[in-house]
């Protein structure tokens, strides 16, 4: 289990097989949980890199207790979503 933070927007959200299931637009501190577009387009994905995207209603809603590890550069789950 993992504590999330806002550092971890734009990080690649991965599976337990390696692959990536989208990139982190928000994170909501005193949920403590992400949110995750399963499909960003190049521009979407380079606003997010920089942290300036925010979550919409077709994002993936990550609770820090489906994370298994966050590192500098994605957060892992155990299974696909």
């Amino acid at each position: 289990m993992a504590t999330l933070s806002s550092d971890d927007e734009g990080k690649f959200l991965v599976d337990a097989e390696d692959e990536q299931i989208g990139i982190v637009t928000e994170v909501d501190t005193a949920a403590n949980v992400a949110y995750v577009d399963p499909d960003p387009g190049i521009g979407e994905a380079w606003l997010q890199g920089f942290g300036y995207g925010d979550a919409d209603e077709d994002d993936i809603r990550v609770p820090f207790e489906a994370v298994s590890t966050v590192t500098d550069e994605e957060i892992r789950v155990p299974r696909d979503l």
